[in-house]
């Protein structure tokens, strides 16, 4: 998921929840309607409830005007970031008389933040653990460079011939890192330990050297780096960040991977920079026009999506189904917090 640290900086969305693990509040049993929510996220919720005084309503279906009863007598409602929240649907919750609506993720980038704040809805997001996007990140950059995906096919088909092409170490690589957010920075963390080049860019300006990395400008950091790891928020200055002119500007043989969100590449762009080899390749834990297909089962469907359909076929490409925060330790954190936001905007210390 994209990650928006801790700022206030409008581009990042809102501030994440403060850390959970408060005592339970005095009185009545506050009364939460929890929607899109799978049966461990469920299990959570029921186990962590007392903690925090409250009464959880589950819904495994995403929220929609179909189900808004479901929030009736409560103010606060938790939702996934697996579909989109329609502003219609907006409409309909704040006329049920729901205030605000706590997603559990740190993009929110599937509801219209600013149409919600129109009907009287405040919308906050949560900060789970960086850790686990940041595990998966160094994976993916792992698997790329030594050209895992096909070795492990060839396996599976019981050809064990090495491949073609060796692999590349890291500590003999620049790695640069977009975005230095509570996730960017948990990756550049990790990469010390491997003894690359670190090289970073954010919005914020900052330029110079500290703790052993280059803070360069994006320009500089595509031309000087073999991999490129993306972690910026998605929104209007982000979308397309890798468009077809940043694609051209990467050295040959470079590595792009993606575990923030799927439009901050040019996917039409990126394809045929892959196929002709010009980029040694990616990996992508987020696509765009992902909605819909990831988090389902499509084995006897037919996928519509010819782009997406390309890049699982491409040798040097790794997909996944946007599963880098899918750890037992980011899930307690993300329950944890969307409670604790939805209690702290009902005492009126979160806006």
């Amino acid at each position: 998921m994209a990650d928006t640290g801790r700022s206030t900086d409008p581009g990042r969305g809102p501030e994440p929840a403060a850390d959970a693990g408060r005592g339970a509040p005095d009185g009545p049993p506050a009364g939460i309607t929890v929607y899109g929510c799978g049966r461990d996220e469920a299990a959570l919720f029921a186990e962590l409830a007392p903690r925090f005084n409250v009464r959880p309503t589950i819904a495994e279906a995403p929220v929609s005007e179909g189900n808004i009863e479901l929030a009736l007598g409560n103010r606060c409602i938790s939702v996934g970031h697996k579909s989109r929240v329609t502003s219609a649907t907006l409409l309909a919750l704040s006329r049920a008389g729901v205030a605000y609506v706590s997603t559990r993720s740190i993009g929110v980038n599937h509801i219209n933040v600013k149409y919600a704040e129109s009907v009287g809805i405040t919308v906050g997001n949560i900060a789970y653990s960086p850790g686990s996007v940041a595990d998966y990140t160094l994976m993916l950059i792992l698997m790329a460079l030594r050209h895992a995906k096909p070795v492990l096919l060839r396996a599976e088909a019981h050809d064990y011939r090495l491949h073609e092409t060796r692999g590349r170490e890291l500590r003999d690589l620049t790695v640069g890192v977009v975005g230095t957010g509570r996730i960017g920075s948990a990756v550049i963390e990790r990469l010390k330990g491997f003894g690359c080049r670190i090289l970073a860019h954010d919005s914020r300006p900052a330029g110079g050297r500290s703790d052993g990395v280059d803070r360069v400008p994006l320009d500089d950091l595509l031309r000087g780096s073999d991999v490129v790891t993306l972690h910026t928020p998605l929104n209007a200055g982000t979308h397309h960040l890798l468009d077809r002119h940043r694609i051209e500007r990467l050295r040959p043989g470079a590595v792009v991977v993606n575990t923030g969100r799927g439009p901050l590449i040019d996917t039409e762009a990126l394809v045929p920079a892959l196929e002709s080899g010009r980029l040694g390749g990616a990996a992508l834990d987020v696509v765009e026009g992902e909605e819909g297909v990831f988090y389902t089962d499509r084995r006897r469907e037919p996928i519509e999506d010819k782009t997406l359909l390309r890049l699982q076929e491409l040798p040097n490409t790794i997909i996944s189904p946007h599963t880098a925060y899918y750890t037992d330790r980011a899930l307690r954190d993300t329950v944890e917090q969307s409670i604790a936001g939805c209690l702290d905007f009902e005492k009126g210390t979160r806006r």
